[in-house]
């Protein structure tokens, strides 16, 4: 009989570590890991676990900074032998966020997971326990090895640089819209849909907090751009329209932005598919490529943000920074 892989279980709070206050008349995180997994029945059968209690915040509590030392502790759990992969517990509203983060700086080969749940332990269908099922099951297949960061729920493996919340209630809330998931959890294991192709690393251990993002829409202008520049910030995200173009009053921000060598990452709004400078006219992508703007392929608003306060905390050349981005999707 084969020995049973060890996973570790790393708790951060979020819905899945929640229960209804009757004070407050809402959910809050109350529950330890130790408490959510006695609800995980049978695990036991599949691997051994180890329940480590990192925090107990909601999803937009999180912060880079925290973010940084989750990456710390996990890589320290990483390097232990005993340990075949890591299961991280996060609050569904910035998991996205937190699992791309960990993705884009993590470099072991060992399956480092993140799920959560869409309904707390006091409502009918917890999903709490199937979501971490699947995620421990996902840890100790050998079919996750150096597959990046993984984010699991509803029995559906996404890749941390594909998948996104879509839904404010479903299960199903995590997609992964341009290609979909990398595989699902079918009997305890876990079956690939795709293969997967070249990952970005960015080896650092600073992040730069200040990086705005602002999303276009019809008539804005650019004052909250000049604002950010003049007030310190160190880089810029833009949701523009369509395949990435501006109003024209919103581009004089983004020139005065670039005039202050301020970087200026343009995505799109659009739920899927990647920017290009297919259009010419006044604030559309050729004009900001001309400004020597970023442009950031398929990226939502939010990962573009993270990527960018982690190659703004590697380095100030724009060059670099471009390529952190761009390398391996436009050139």
């Amino acid at each position: 009989m084969n020995k049973k892989k060890k996973v570790a279980i790393v708790f951060t709070g979020g819905t899945i570590s929640m229960t209804v206050d009757e004070k407050v008349g809402a959910a809050i995180p109350t529950l330890s890991g130790e408490q959510i997994m006695s609800m995980v029945t049978n695990i036991d059968k599949v691997a051994d676990v180890e329940v480590l209690n990192f925090d107990e915040i909601p999803g937009p509590h999180i912060t880079p900074e925290r973010m940084m030392e989750l990456k710390d502790y996990v890589n320290n759990l990483l390097i232990r032998e005993d340990i075949s992969g890591v299961v991280i517990t996060h609050g569904t509203d910035s998991l996205e966020e937190t699992a791309y983060f960990l993705d884009l700086t993590i470099t072991s080969i060992k399956p480092v997971i993140v799920t959560g749940a869409m309904r707390s332990s006091s409502e009918l269908g917890y999903d709490g326990p199937s979501n971490l099922s699947a995620a421990v099951c996902t840890a100790i297949s050998d079919d996750a090895m150096g597959k990046g960061v993984l984010v699991v729920l509803n029995n559906e493996v996404m890749l941390a640089s594909e998948s996104t919340k879509t839904n404010t209630l479903s299960l199903n809330t995590f997609q992964s819209l341009g290609s979909g998931p990398l595989g699902i959890i079918d009997c305890n294991e876990l079956v690939l849909a795709k293969n997967v192709g070249p990952r970005t690393i960015i080896d650092t251990d600073q992040v730069e907090s200040k990086v705005a993002l602002f999303k276009s829409a019809v008539g804005m202008d650019d004052e909250f751009i000049k604002l950010a520049t003049d007030n310190g910030y160190k880089g810029i995200i833009i949701e523009a329209m369509g395949r990435g173009n501006i109003p024209p009053m919103m581009y004089e921000g983004v020139k005065y932005a670039r005039q202050n060598n301020i970087p200026v990452v343009i995505v799109s709004r659009c739920h899927s598919g990647r920017v290009f400078d297919s259009y010419g006219y006044l604030g559309s992508g050729r004009d900001l490529r001309n400004l020597e703007c970023i442009f950031g392929g398929d990226l939502p608003g939010q990962k573009a943000r993270i990527k960018l306060m982690l190659a703004l905390g590697k380095t100030n050349n724009l060059d670099e920074i471009k390529d952190f981005f761009e390398k391996g999707i436009y050139y």
